[in-house]
């Protein structure tokens, strides 16, 4: 069975599916079009014959597009992706076609972040379609050695939401343990699943809500890995502070607890993890979004390549309730406003995964965001449990 989706945001949810070449995207996807349990979902691949769909199970095909009889649809790029996107949502507006999602596969040596900042910022496309998630394969049975010889494989697990290890009956207890927590060192908050569980239920794969207004308050403090998820009440959020949505105004405001990001630090080893910083904290006064706002430009000017992922849930001064940000790279997404916070817990938690960034300046960087401007000492900030290396 499918969860069910909260009916408040009209548009279509997008998942990309990424994964390295030899990680199983193309038995995934195959499954997912031969299953009815997934629901219509709409597959965007390069090229038809890079997944060989099952004929059998062709209903009706187009030199564009093919129906599976499951009703799930199956279209290849024709140009650019976000032509192909509005071509579909302008055939589903005509009552051409149906579907209530749509998948991307990337290629594997793609970085998937070009892809979700196109979701984000292209306006013909956020108006239709909303970015549920990045879903990445990995290759239980070949996932260390291509983490060794491929920094683009690194890239895919660091913007992940959802980890599916693949190839699992392949190894044994202890190889599968070493791959996961390779993967957890990479990307401290991400969810692990096997392909055995995406089987027995596709909907495992749908339905992550990163940057939906509705997502419950426990699963959005789940993806920073401090708290275990808990139900909370949903209530209607307030206003979106001035300084957040402020967030993406071009400013150039260099912080000068900053400056030494400009300069990325020594490669440690030949490993291409020791490249990756994770850093994950927890900030517990209110934070003030003017300065939040400023404390994220110079981040994103200064290093805003290097940024593989941002995710946060903030609590500001302007307001009683907490705020998602998310950023992939240079682009951020617009704030998005939560329900309340679950019982008294009101702090600022988040998640930052970048690439060659010094860990000492980051978090000295980190005392700038007081709780009012001007005010005699900063918020305290304390590293989270799952704050890593």
């Amino acid at each position: 069975m499918m969860p069910d989706r909260a009916p408040s945001d009209p548009r279509v949810p997008v998942t990309l599916l990424t994964g390295f070449l030899g990680s199983g995207k193309t038995t995934l996807l195959n499954a997912l079009l031969r299953s009815a349990s997934a629901g219509r979902v709409a597959v965007i691949i390069n090229e038809f014959g890079d997944i060989g769909l099952d004929h059998d199970l062709i209903e009706e095909a187009t030199e564009e597009m093919v129906l599976m009889e499951s009703g799930c649809l199956c279209c290849s790029i024709r140009g650019d992706l976000v032509r192909t996107m509005a071509d579909l949502a302008r055939r589903r507006a005509n009552g051409l076609i149906a579907f209530d999602r749509v998948v991307i596969e990337t290629t594997g040596l793609a970085d998937p972040a070009p892809i979700q900042q196109t979701l984000i910022v292209d306006r013909a496309l956020t108006s239709q379609f909303l970015l549920d998630g990045v879903i990445t394969l990995v290759d239980a049975a070949a996932g260390m050695a291509t983490l060794d010889r491929q920094f683009e494989a690194i890239s895919q697990i660091a913007v992940a939401d959802r980890i599916v290890l693949s190839k699992g009956d392949l190894v044994d207890r202890a190889a599968l343990a070493a791959i996961t927590d390779r993967v957890q060192a990479i990307n401290p908050t991400v969810e692990i699943i096997t392909t055995a569980q995406v089987a027995a239920n596709p909907g495992v794969l749908f339905d992550i809500g990163a940057l939906r207004s509705d997502t419950p308050v426990s699963q959005a403090l789940a993806w920073t890995g401090v708290i275990p998820p808990a139900p909370v009440q949903a209530d209607p959020a307030g206003r979106l502070p001035k300084g957040l949505s402020g967030l993406f105004a071009p400013r150039r405001s260099a912080l000068k607890k900053m400056q030494a990001l400009a300069h990325a630090p020594e490669p440690q080893g030949t490993v291409h993890d020791s490249r990756i910083t994770s850093l994950s904290a927890v900030i517990d006064a209110p934070v003030d979004p003017d300065v939040f706002g400023r404390w994220i430009d110079t981040l994103m000017w200064l290093r805003g390549s290097d940024i593989l992922r941002f995710k946060a849930i903030i609590h500001t001064t302007d307001s009683p309730h907490p705020f998602a940000v998310h950023g992939v790279q240079h682009i951020f997404h617009p704030p998005v406003p939560l329900p309340h916070w679950p019982a008294d817990d009101r702090v600022s938690r988040f998640v930052l995964i970048g690439r060659d960034l010094r860990r000492d300046v980051l978090e000295d960087s980190l005392t700038i965001l007081r709780a009012r401007p001007g005010a005699d000492r900063p918020a305290a900030v304390r590293p989270s449990a799952a704050m890593l290396s």
